[in-house]
């Protein structure tokens, strides 16, 4: 493998706190940016419409050139709407959740535009990366897009959205441990190279939330820390140019969840779930994810969604077949069977899945 240099892309705006849905319109035009094309989220305009336009349009020197309310995130959606805004648009815009802000990143990479992401919740580290989950020939598809140019995240918002969407952004980023693990894992199997930085800053982005003292997951401090926690996975897969220090075996079951279920659970949900079961397996800090997923509520409320431990046996079957090409613990048949075995012996996994 010869040395690499690259060039890497992180956001310009960065603002996170109290009321910041309020301030769009500033932080837009304080980067020089007067035309923008708007992607809400379905429901959005119901919820804080007279937030966000009362901001975008009391200034006049910003102008909404077009204003799309989308559930779609297929690719005919996408590159129809791409290929049809108006010739002057400056950003893109999303506002709302992880499906909208995925369409308006891709429609942004399409067009070759910056991209402001403004999540109203914190369900993974998507909005702050460069990763899109799309649909194509009707399956979820992670496809590769570009970093944001801006992240406004309103705290306050965050705190109002349902408790599942803040247990999901904490199943995200526990993955990091076993994520970064698994890449170490590959490079010792000599078939990738890890990027120490990437590591660094992937490693810094789990730690510095699940060492933090709180009181409450939708205190201010906590929630800021959640969006800082996921904004760094995002630029520590921007510094290795792919996802390996933010998404390893962990996230293949979910892609395979994704693939196989009816009605998959939310993204971090599935991910913080599998990320537990491979700690076991890694035989790495698995008492860290334990404890904070325990103290966060997740466990509990997890076992309330009565999932089937017969779904994760299958996915962790069909993990390795997502990305054939790497080689994470859940790549080798052993450890594979160990994953299906840690289901029936943990206790807490036991609880989870209602195994008596």
């Amino acid at each position: 493998m010869k040395p690499q240099t690259h060039r890497i892309s992180i956001p310009v705006i960065m603002e996170v706190g109290p009321n910041k849905l309020e301030e769009l319109d500033r932080y837009i035009l304080k980067s020089g940016i007067k035309k923008i094309v708007l992607f809400i989220g379905e429901g959005i305009r119901d919820l804080f419409g007279d937030i966000i336009f009362g901001s975008l349009n009391r200034n006049k020197g910003l102008k909404v050139l077009e204003e799309n309310e989308c559930d779609d995130n297929s690719m005919e959606y996408i590159t129809s709407k791409a290929f049809s805004i108006p010739a002057d648009t400056e950003a893109i815009v999303g506002i709302g959740g992880g499906k909208v802000l995925d369409v308006a990143k891709y429609v942004a990479f399409l067009r070759d535009l910056p991209f402001i992401s403004v999540p109203t919740s914190t369900a993974h580290d998507g909005f702050a990366s460069s990763g899109c989950s799309l649909y194509i020939n009707g399956h979820r598809t992670s496809v590769h897009a570009r970093m944001p140019y801006g992240i406004i995240v309103d705290t306050a918002i965050i705190k109002k959205s349902p408790e599942r969407f803040i247990y999901s952004g904490l199943g995200d980023i526990v993955s990091k441990i076993t994520a970064v693990y698994d890449w170490l894992f590959e490079e010792e199997k000599g078939v990738t190279r890890v990027d120490d930085l990437a590591v660094m800053i992937a490693k810094k982005s789990v730690n510095s939330i699940v060492r933090m003292p709180y009181t409450d997951i939708k205190e201010d401090f906590f929630i800021k820390e959640l969006v800082d926690s996921l904004t760094m996975s995002g630029i520590a897969m921007e510094i290795a140019g792919n996802s390996s220090p933010a998404s390893g075996s962990e996230h293949l079951i979910s892609h395979a969840l994704d693939k196989m279920t009816l009605k998959p659970q939310l993204h971090g949900i599935q991910v913080g779930i599998a990320s537990y079961i491979m700690s076991l397996v890694q035989n790495h800090r698995f008492e860290r994810i334990r404890k904070f997923l325990s103290d966060t509520g997740f466990f509990s409320y997890v076992k309330t969604l009565k999932l089937n431990p017969d779904d994760y046996i299958k996915a962790i079957d069909m993990a390795p077949d997502i990305k054939p090409n790497r080689m994470t613990y859940i790549h080798v048949p052993e450890y594979r069977e160990k994953a299906k075995e840690v289901i029936f012996e943990d206790s807490i996994l036991k609880d989870i899945f209602n195994i008596k």
